[in-house]
């Protein structure tokens, strides 16, 4: 495939797209206008394990009902062969090769991954891993494009600005009073000034929208100052700034303009309650209600030693994020986890139940 030809898809309709090899495009079953409750579903990290485990949040999700199920990055490792992929049948019997796996990792997230959730849309935020060299995001939204231009998306990208061809990371839609945003933190340079214009142009739009009464805010990275501070935007003096900026653009929105305003995050892998209740966000404007859900396979990690300021923290643990939309727009959040037994069987005889319950047993940084 030449380079012009790669770009060019980045320009098609979903429908030219699909005329190439991909999965069918599901549209959202949540409800059109906000006078019922619903579901959706989130969480994101999930190299490593993620092909064992992710076909059981599938199946979660499935069963919730969930309107969509919004990924937050970090698809495959990358850097390193996936524990997952180097324990399918046909790479045991003969190993991954550097070559082989870089081109074939993104192929196995859809196919190991996305594919189990079936006619439930995907949305798919970019991780820091899924710009790992030689990884690129150029390479990611040609490899993604399906999903970053799917109909609701382009709806409302060209709604939003006619003239607005171009795909990227980041997007938002408008469904049931509620703006879900998806942010691209996934590089030391975010937010960067054109995303930063982007993002506070769509803020300013579902301010003076009186049918939007709820944000939904979600990206890799958590905003800086959280408890995560350690594993967050707070690694680079752009990421601190432009991150400090989104959090104040978000109270504002909640103090000003009396929207309900929710976070999300993964990068750091456990679940967390209360992110952002933190000596520093109590003295500067408010303490937002915010999440880590970083818990979809990758290695676990161990909780920072602020975590007795969350609501909840918990590490050592696999699920998702259930957000239930209430028609007042104010959102509940539950985890829901996953257990060893809920891996669907399929899995298991692909994967051996020896590599499963190492997935749940020893995958993991915080022993």
């Amino acid at each position: 495939m030449t380079r012009r030809f790669m770009f060019a898809l980045l320009f098609l309709s979903p429908a030219t797209l699909c005329m190439f090899p991909c999965p069918a495009l599901a549209q959202s079953s949540a409800p059109a206008q906000s006078n019922a409750t619903w579901n959706f579903a989130v969480s994101g990290d999930s190299r490593n394990c993620g092909d064992v485990v992710m076909p059981g949040i599938a199946a979660g999700v499935k069963q919730s009902g969930a309107a969509f199920y919004w990924h937050l990055g970090d698809f495959r490792a990358i850097y390193n062969f996936d524990e997952d992929m180097q324990h399918e049948p046909q790479y045991i019997a003969k190993p991954l090769t550097v070559s082989q796996y870089l081109s074939v990792a993104w192929d196995d997230f859809i196919e190991k991954q996305i594919a189990p959730f079936g006619g439930t849309p995907v949305f798919l935020g970019i991780g820091n891993h899924d710009t790992v060299p030689p990884k690129t995001r150029e390479q990611y939204l040609v490899q993604f494009a399906d999903w970053l231009n799917q109909p609701v998306l382009q709806q409302q990208r060209l709604s939003d600005d006619p003239h607005a061809r171009k795909i990227t990371a980041y997007f938002h839609w408008n469904q049931a009073g509620v703006d879900f945003i998806s942010l691209d933190n996934a590089t030391t340079d975010q937010f960067d000034t054109q995303q930063m214009t982007w993002f506070e142009k769509t803020l300013q739009l579902d301010l003076a929208n009186p049918q939007v009464h709820t944000i939904v805010v979600a990206m890799h990275e958590a905003l800086p100052d959280s408890i995560s501070e350690n594993h967050a935007m707070d690694q680079s003096p752009t990421g601190i700034e432009s991150g400090r900026r989104v959090y104040a653009d978000l109270l504002k929105a909640r103090n000003d303009a009396h929207k309900r305003v929710y976070v999300l995050a993964s990068h750091s892998h456990y679940f967390m309650d209360g992110i952002f209740n933190t000596q520093y966000w109590r003295e500067h404007g408010g303490v937002l209600p915010g999440w880590i859900i970083g818990t979809a396979g990758a290695v676990r990690y161990a909780l920072p030693p602020e975590k007795t300021d969350a609501k909840v923290a918990a590490t050592n643990v696999y699920g998702f994020l259930l957000g239930t939309v209430q028609p007042t727009g104010e959102i509940n959040f539950a985890f829901h986890q996953l257990n060893e037994s809920d891996v669907p069987p399929a899995v298991v005889e692909t994967y051996k139940s020896e590599f499963v319950h190492w997935c749940f047993a020893e995958n993991s940084a915080s022993h």
